[in-house]
């Protein structure tokens, strides 16, 4: 009650929310955008970025997102309204703060997205001189300060999703998803797109070293 009482303050203050979906790369943010998609939500994407062996169901990105960091004019996000978003954590200190944000932040272990991040490197054939533990201290800071920034924000409101959660109970995390967001979505949508299989399967190359 007390969520929906703030939900509907910041909506009179700013306007109507803007989904973001969040998280450190790799962390399962394209998966979540999936999953909204088959709520039938708006989803901003320009799809300039093609789905491949990394994520073979599309990165749902947008190209305007990658220069919040400089862009003057950030006015283009009133369009975004009552839409979903996927910003990189690392640019969430960039939104302006003339717009409620609803945000979804995938937590997924650091060392398993260190391990997928590797990865897709590899298959790139790019090459990465900064060391496991160095990333692992960046990410551990910075998630930190995420924490600090919405915990500040008064147009903030962030629901957190473990990775391995949406995997292995993608009802229960559509559900929650579903309250978090006004509770008017099927479920049921949302849970069907998660490939249980192809994640385990991803799994399994990470634990191998593949």
């Amino acid at each position: 009650m007390l969520r929906q009482i703030r939900s509907l303050v910041r909506r009179r203050r700013y306007g109507k929310e803007i989904i973001i979906v969040s998280g450190l790369p790799r962390s399962g943010t394209s998966m979540m955008m999936q999953m909204l998609e088959a709520t039938h939500l708006d989803i901003v994407t320009d799809r300039v970025r093609k789905a491949d062996e990394d994520n073979p169901g599309g990165y749902y990105e947008y190209e305007r997102v990658k220069g919040l960091e400089s862009q003057q004019d950030k006015s283009w996000l009133h369009e975004a309204r009552g839409k979903v978003l996927k910003v990189i954590s690392f640019l969430l200190k960039d939104l302006p703060s003339d717009n409620y944000y609803r945000v979804i932040f995938m937590r997924r272990d650091i060392d398993e997205i260190i391990a997928s991040q590797n990865k897709m490197m590899k298959h790139r054939g790019a090459g990465d001189s900064t060391g496991d533990q160095q990333v692992r201290s960046l990410y551990e800071r910075h998630l930190f300060q995420v924490k600090m920034l919405v915990h500040r924000s008064p147009n903030f409101d962030m629901l957190d999703v473990p990775y391995r959660s949406a995997i292995s109970d993608p009802q229960s995390v559509a559900a929650s998803v579903n309250h978090f967001l006004g509770g008017n979505l099927d479920e049921k949508a949302m849970a069907s797109v998660v490939d249980r299989s192809l994640y385990r399967n991803r799994e399994k190359d990470l634990l191998k070293g593949g």
